[in-house]
C-alpha cells in the first residue's frame, strides 16, 4: 500500500457503539478516513454507491438483511476489500468462515464494551492493520474457487512414508488450506497446521474441514498422538508443538505468550519441527501478513527438511512467503493450485 494514500472506509454495523468505537479508532490514523457509517445493509447499498469506499467493515448480525447474505451481493455485484466483523462464539465462527468462503478478506471479533485503554489500543492496532492490508489484497484470490468437486489425488505408493508436514498461514489461508487439504487422499502422513485465528474459531474451522477432507481433521489437544491420514490444527489459544514420544510423535499444545506477534505461532510449530523431525519434515509456509514462520521454516531447512512456500501471484496476501523467501528459507515457490500435488510426490520419494 502506498504509504500516504487515505483509505476510505464504510463501517456497517446496527451497534451505535461499535460504529463509534470504529470510527474513532480507525479515523485516528493518518491514512485511514471514515467517509460514512451504516446501522444496516440496505442503508450501507446507498453509501456503497455514494462514497466508493476502499474497505467496508461488515457486521454479520444485522436486520433487514444479514451481514453474510450483504456480502454475497456486494461479491456478485461489485467485489471490493470486505473485513467480517463477528462474535467470538460458535455460530459466529460457522458464519464468519462460510464469509471468507464467499470473499471476505479477513474478520475480527466483535469487541465487548471496553473502557480500559490498553484494550482500546490493541483493538486499534488490529482494526488499523487489517484495515490496510485488505487495501493490497488480492480479492480474487480471497474469492472461494470451485473446489468442492476436486478430485483426490491418488494413494500414496508409499503407505510407510516418515515424512510429517508442518503447514503454516494466517489471512487467506482459510480458504487455502481447505485448497490443499481437500485434495489430499487418506493415507498422507500427518499434518500439523498452525493457522492465526481466534479460540473457538479453530474447533469450526477443524469440523468444516473434517466433513469435506478424506484425511481426519482435528483440532489438536496435549499429548495426542500424531498418525498418517490425520491433520491436527492449533487451538487458537495455544501453541502446537511436535514431540517425540515412545517411538512415535505427539501434540504438544501450551502457552499462550505471543512469539513472532501471535499465538498460535507458526514459528514456534516449525521450530519444533526442525528440533525433533529434522530430515524427515516437509514446512510449506502460505498467505499471510508479517514475517511469522520465517525463522522456523529457514531452521527447518537448514536442519534438511524440504520447504516450500506459496507464489505471490496465488497468495491473498504476499507476505509471510516473502519474508520466507527473501531470508532464504523457502526452496522451491509453488502455486496454490500445485502444493497438494507437490507434497504427494514428495512424500512418495
Amino acid at each position: 500500500m502506498n504509504e500516504n494514500k487515505t483509505i476510505n472506509v464504510l463501517i456497517v454495523d446496527d451497534s451505535a457503539y461499535i460504529r463509534e468505537i470504529f470510527s474513532k479508532l480507525l479515523s485516528s490514523d493518518k491514512n485511514i478516513n471514515v467517509v460514512a457509517t451504516a446501522s444496516n445493509p440496505i442503508e450501507a447499498r446507498q453509501k456503497i454507491k455514494q462514497y466508493l469506499p476502499d474497505v467496508i467493515t461488515l457486521d454479520i448480525e444485522m436486520p433487514y438483511m444479514d451481514g453474510v447474505s450483504f456480502l454475497e451481493k456486494i461479491m456478485a455485484l461489485k467485489p471490493m476489500p470486505v473485513i467480517m466483523v463477528s462474535t467470538l462464539t460458535q455460530k459466529g465462527a460457522q458464519a464468519t468462515l462460510h464469509c471468507l468462503e464467499v470473499g471476505a478478506v479477513d474478520y475480527i471479533a466483535k469487541p465487548e464494551r471496553m473502557d480500559e485503554k490498553n484494550s482500546l489500543s490493541s483493538l486499534k492496532e488490529l482494526l488499523v492493520s487489517k484495515v490496510k492490508l485488505a487495501v493490497g489484497a488480492n480479492i480474487l484470490n480471497a474469492r472461494s474457487k470451485d473446489i468442492e468437486g476436486n478430485k483426490v489425488l491418488p494413494l500414496l505408493s508409499n503407505k510407510t512414508s516418515k515424512k510429517i508436514i508442518a503447514i503454516g498461514a494466517s489471512t487467506g489461508g482459510v480458504e487455502a488450506l481447505k485448497e490443499i487439504l481437500i485434495s489430499l487422499p487418506d493415507n498422507m502422513p500427518p499434518i500439523l497446521i498452525t493457522q492465526h485465528m481466534p479460540e473457538k474459531f479453530t474447533s469450526a474451522f477443524a469440523e468444516r474441514l473434517n466433513n469435506i477432507c478424506a484425511m481426519s481433521v482435528h483440532e489438536a489437544t496435549n499429548q495426542q498422538p500424531i498418525v498418517s491420514g490425520n491433520v491436527y490444527i492449533a487451538p487458537g489459544n495455544a501453541h502446537l508443538r511436535i514431540h517425540k514420544s515412545d517411538g512415535g510423535f505427539v501434540c504438544k499444545v501450551g502457552g499462550v505468550e505471543k512469539i513472532s506477534n501471535h499465538c498460535p505461532s507458526v514459528d514456534v510449530m516449525f521450530h519444533s519441527f526442525a528440533n525433533q523431525v529434522k530430515n524427515n519434515a516437509i514446512g510449506v509456509i502460505l498467505t499471510g501478513m508479517g514475517r511469522d514462520g520465517a525463522s522456523g521454516l529457514k531452521e527447518m531447512r537448514d536442519a534438511g527438511a524440504y520447504t516450500l512456500g506459496q507464489t505471490e501471484k496465488s497468495c491473498v496476501v504476499y507476505g509471510m512467503p516473502k519474508v520466507a523467501f527473501d531470508t532464504g528459507a523457502v526452496m522451491s515457490e509453488v502455486c496454490l493450485s500445485n502444493i497438494a500435488r507437490e507434497l504427494v510426490s514428495h512424500c512418495n520419494i
